[in-house]
């Protein structure tokens, strides 16, 4: 039998190929086509949420698309993360989250996804500070003293985060990490509790949002020690930086970014994230992000998944310098 395909069979080949070679740049020209999902794995009115609705009423128009913003709360945004991981990579399902994602991977034991694996860094979206605080009863009125005054009576100073393995409760491990401290953890459910507790003295102090933490600084309340991030914070210019007090390498900052699932075509990803960069930079978005205590990001893909490695990588050696683990 002669081995010389037949005509039809030749069409068939050549066709396939010429597919298979055309296919990511089609789909990006004809990209979106339909509704887009953005999911958040936060209830109703969280951060995330407000977040994701904020990019979802802006990134519609730029599309062409409508963008449905879908809310999957519960067990620490894994549920949702997952949704997306499992999601075909095609670009209508998208994932809005906080830098809690890169430490999720390193305290929870069991994660029905891979945060390093199963997602491709779209683009970052806001960033803000830690504020370290404390009540007005501890004499410390610079980080230098506090570690000085945590030295001389280890394990006495307490300090509340909004629930273990948060941000908040992986920042003061780091600073015990760094710093040669022991501080006493003492968890709360959510950052306005943890904030609570602090006012009432029930704890020495905290990391904490400048949403949960900045009025009670401005009536002296609380007082403010450093902020987590490399440069100063707007709302509290006489507030130095943890660099700027011994520790250059401690940043710790909060983040939002948009995540696809993984194998989600490079052309689609940074269509998406050009259009989100030109909505973070927008007065009235940098004013939104101003009043929550928030600076525009943006950027691409790459400089993203950058800070994404090195943030999970940062807090994988956190949480087993302090052994954290929650199941």
């Amino acid at each position: 039998m002669s081995s010389t395909p037949t005509p039809l069979r030749r069409r068939t080949v050549i066709a396939g190929a010429l597919a298979a070679c055309a296919s990511p740049l089609a789909l990006a020209q004809a990209y979106p086509s339909r509704p887009i999902r953005l999911l958040g794995g936060d209830a109703a009115g969280g951060g995330v949420d407000a977040m994701a609705r904020l990019l979802a009423t802006r990134l519609a128009p730029l599309l062409g698309q409508q963008v449905n913003v879908e809310n999957r709360p519960g067990a620490a945004s894994a549920i949702a993360n997952a949704a997306v991981a499992k999601a075909p990579p095609d670009g209508y399902t998208l994932l809005a989250t906080a830098g809690q994602h890169t430490i999720n991977l390193s305290v929870y034991q069991k994660l029905p996804y891979d945060t390093a694996r199963d997602f491709v860094s779209v683009s970052m979206i806001a960033t803000g500070p830690y504020i370290l605080v404390v009540h007005p009863s501890v004499p410390a009125k610079s980080l230098r003293e506090l570690i000085a005054l945590a030295k001389s009576m280890p394990g006495k100073l307490t300090y509340a985060s909004a629930s273990p393995g948060s941000g908040f409760h992986m920042a003061a491990e780091r600073l015990n990490m760094m710093a040669g401290i022991r501080t006493l953890h003492v968890p709360y459910k959510g950052g306005a509790p943890a904030g609570i507790a602090l006012l009432g003295g029930e704890v020495d102090m905290m990391f904490s949002s400048p949403a949960v933490v900045l009025p009670h600084v401005r009536t002296g309340r609380m007082r403010a020690l450093a902020v987590s991030t490399p440069g100063r914070f707007a709302e509290l210019p006489g507030v130095p930086t943890m660099a700027e007090q011994g520790m250059p390498d401690f940043d710790a900052t909060a983040w939002y970014g948009l995540f696809a699932p993984a194998g989600t075509p490079r052309e689609i990803v940074s269509l998406i994230a050009a259009r989100i960069d030109a909505i973070v930079r927008t007065p009235e978005v940098r004013e939104i992000f101003r009043q929550a205590g928030l600076e525009s990001a943006g950027g691409t893909p790459e400089a993203f998944d950058e800070r994404v490695r090195s943030d999970i990588a940062k807090w994988a050696k956190v949480a087993r310098a302090a052994n954290v683990k929650v199941d």
